[in-house]
């Protein structure tokens, strides 16, 4: 079986594992779940709709459609969609900018529409493609968005509009002091403090082991508690009007909806505005799903493009009934996960406790003040955006941390789009730097013919690098002498390229400079597929007899004439990690042959135990060393290998001819007397030719020396324990010719 044979059916049938599991299969495990999700989600829901400016019964039709619509569309198993934080500054500022909720929500349909074209499209590649730094940079700035705009809420401020810009009001035009603190409300004060101590000390008391109450919504039951005992005994705290939550009376579904207002099509900040969240919105839910994935105690693994078109579905529907952006949510699914869920279902559950609430219990969540559900987002803003965030970015370096920064700093005083687009320019010029600086590896070595540079170039090079690299080549000092290696190169652009061919055809030349370029082919373009080498793994499951590792050496060998190589430039402690196992084979080669046998095959590092034979013939000590190799070392494969124009042999062969004694003549003799090679054909035939011809003599002949001279290895070959072939390896192509295992 090939490697990528095998790699296919392994992915296949973890494919099938990870989507045929039914969404009932442990209804015991996850409707519990369901259940603790949607406690969790109910404030969150009222929360997120809070800090996005937004009709808080918004919150609920996106957590009810996140549960339900996006529950059943998507195959993640583990993940829960909702209303989340990643976009409630998108959305404070659109709904401010775009005049009403109205027209956002035509913004947020449209969203949903480009989101679902993307899933359609495959494109949920683009997290990956997505520096760390930025993500970071754009949730710690979400963060302190989140505590700019609920402080307001959490202190009971009086003001006519509840919509906080909270770039310019509050963090580049304070308002007033004194202004500020007569506004106060007591009762929203002590609400706060009293939240937010019990949010922060929550996991060091005896309440975190109550499954059924977590923290969230401990703190919105509190607060409606408290607010009834101020009314009754400290009427001056009693918080109503606009400092509670107000969901409009059920008459009906319909009372519950908002349709968009399509005369604004066609505004082009309605159009920017659906944009931003089509991407924000997707790259938050497959950071999202991804992190659940990893979470997830069975590892499976979620289609990000099918969870784009999860997400789009839903974000349209949100859009046309009146909700708020939709993602998957990383706190409600990790919450979900910790509960127990092992499918969909709970997700469903979660979504349908959700529209039970809405419908039947508006009266009791319109008692909940919104100075609690400020403390919960005061929380979560400090989460996101935290100072161990900062030091954990500060010690990665001026690379990670410069783009963090200014992608905060940027979308603070800008918007979530703009800020972004900076920190990502940022982002890469540090790419583009670090490029200019790592094109290649240099160092100098001594050799009995002097001094010389080697250069060995990255994986890629590409037109970035041409700068280092001209630098570098065109300082060399005059008759110096330089490798250009490009063995273990993927690609290299044409620019590239044509600039290492004027060094050699003409910097080089004019100034004396020796150079040898190795590995570098004229053309690169994208590899057809991705080669594997399976190590460990490989060689338990599926080497496990001569003829799976001969095989194994074939692939390896049209790895290496394709060029498609595994570099393995490895300190002395990494070498000895690879040499814990058994080998794969002793194989025999002239001292003649040079070029490396673990290149030439692909293998890694401890696979073969190389033996030395002058002219590929093998004597008593040499055929001991095999026996040892395959009885103490556990080798299954004995390949004695010659190779193209034997410069050995050829001499031995010159001599001959030219009548001379010559030290090497034992090499040839055994051939020459053979009978095979008379006379006529040793003086008269090409000279290469014949040398080859003889080093494939040679391999015969030592294969059947080891056969009648060995009873221990002829014995383990005629039980097929170990495998006993030649392979020559024909130097001007790299390609290694195999015969078959010997049969006895």
């Amino acid at each position: 079986m090939s490697s990528k044979t095998y790699i296919n059916n392994f992915i296949n049938k973890a494919r099938k594992e990870t989507f045929s599991r039914s969404i009932f299969s442990n209804p015991g495990k996850d409707i519990p779940a369901g259940i603790v999700v949607f406690l969790v989600a109910l404030p969150l829901c009222l929360g997120i709709a809070l800090a996005c400016g937004a009709p808080l019964v918004s919150g609920l039709i996106s957590g009810i459609i996140g549960g339900l619509v996006v529950g059943c569309i998507s195959q993640s198993d583990v993940s829960v969609s909702g209303p989340a934080a990643s976009l409630t500054a998108v959305v404070l500022v659109a709904i401010q900018r775009l005049g009403s909720f109205e027209v956002f929500l035509l913004a947020l349909m449209i969203g949903g529409l480009i989101q679902l074209l993307l899933g359609i499209l495959r494109a949920g590649l683009i997290a990956d493609y997505m520096p760390t730094s930025i993500i970071k940079g754009l949730l710690a700035a979400i963060g302190l968005i989140l505590v700019f705009s609920q402080i307001p809420y959490a202190l009971g401020v009086e003001q006519e509009s509840r919509i906080v810009d909270y770039s310019r009001n509050y963090v580049i035009n304070p308002p007033e002091v004194g202004a500020f603190i007569q506004s106060l409300s007591p009762g929203a004060v002590v609400l706060s403090i009293i939240s937010l101590l019990i949010l922060v000390f929550w996991d060091r008391t005896f309440l975190k082991n109550i499954k059924l109450l977590p923290s969230f919504l401990f703190v919105v039951i509190l607060g409606v508690a408290l607010n009834l005992f101020f009314k009754f005994f400290i009427p001056s705290f009693y918080l109503e009007g606009q400092h509670l939550v107000k969901i409009p009376d059920i008459d009906g579904v319909a009372s519950l909806l908002t349709f968009p207002d399509f005369s604004a099509i066609g505004n082009y900040q309605v159009w920017t505005y659906a944009l931003t969240i089509a991407l924000i919105a997707s790259i938050a839910s497959l950071l999202a799903i991804e992190a659940a994935d990893n979470l997830d105690p069975h590892k499976r693994r979620s289609p990000p493009n099918r969870e784009l078109v999860a997400q789009g579905i839903g974000n349209t529907l949100a859009g046309l009934i009146g909700g708020v952006p939709i993602t998957s949510v990383i706190v409600r699914s990790s919450v979900n996960i910790a509960a127990g869920a092992e499918t969909r279902l709970s997700t469903l559950v979660h979504g349908t406790l959700l529209l039970v609430s809405v419908l039947a219990l508006s009266t009791v969540i319109n008692l909940i003040p919104l100075a609690s559900l400020a403390a919960l987002l005061l929380v979560v803003g400090y989460k996101l955006a935290s100072i161990a965030l900062f030091k954990e970015m500060y010690s990665k370096g001026w690379p990670q941390f410069l783009p963090f920064i200014i992608t905060t700093i940027a979308i603070l005083v800008t918007d979530v789009l703009i800020g972004v687009m900076i920190g990502t320019a940022s982002s890469v010029f540090f790419l583009l730097r670090g490029n200019f600086h790592n094109p290649f590896h240099i160092e100098s070595t001594k050799s009995s013919k002097g001094e010389s540079i080697r250069l060995e170039l990255s994986n890629e090079v590409s037109f970035l690098n041409k700068p280092a690299i001209k630098r570098t080549l065109w300082n060399l000092p005059k008759n110096s002498s330089i490798i250009i290696d490009a063995t273990f190169t993927t690609y290299v652009e044409d620019d590239v390229i044509e600039i290492l061919h004027d060094f050699q055809d003409t910097f080089a030349r004019e100034n004396g400079i020796d150079v040898v370029i190795s590995g570098l082919r004229d053309k690169y373009g994208p590899e057809p597929s991705i080669a594997i080498t399976p190590e460990a793994s490989t060689k338990d499951n599926v080497l496990k007899t001569p003829q799976d590792i001969l095989d194994f050496f074939k692939e390896g060998n049209q790895r290496y004439v394709d060029g498609n190589l595994i570099s393995r430039r490895l300190r002395n402690k990494e070498l000895m990690d690879f040499i814990k196992e058994a080998p794969l084979a002793a194989v025999i080669n002239c001292i003649d042959m040079r070029e490396p046998l673990n290149m030439l095959m692909n293998t890694g590092i401890g696979d073969l135990i190389p033996l030395r034979a002058a002219g590929n013939l093998v004597g008593d000590h040499l055929i001991h060393s095999t026996e040892v190799a395959c009885r103490k070392q556990g080798a299954k494969l004995i390949l004695l290998m010659g190779n193209s124009k034997n410069s050995f042999i050829k001499e031995a062969i010159l001599s001959y001819r030219q009548g001379k004694d010559c030290y090497l003549k034992p090499l040839v003799d055994p051939a020459l007397s053979s009978g095979i090679f008379n006379e006529d054909k040793i003086m008269n035939e090409n000279i290469d030719v014949l040398v080859d011809e003889i080093t494939s003599w040679n391999l015969s002949e030592s294969i059947n020396r080891i056969v009648h001279q060995n009873p221990y290895i002829a014995d383990q070959v005629s039980k097929g324990k170990i495998g006993l072939c030649t392979a020559f390896f024909h130097r001007k192509i790299g390609n290694i010719e195999f015969s078959p295992l010997l049969q006895r």
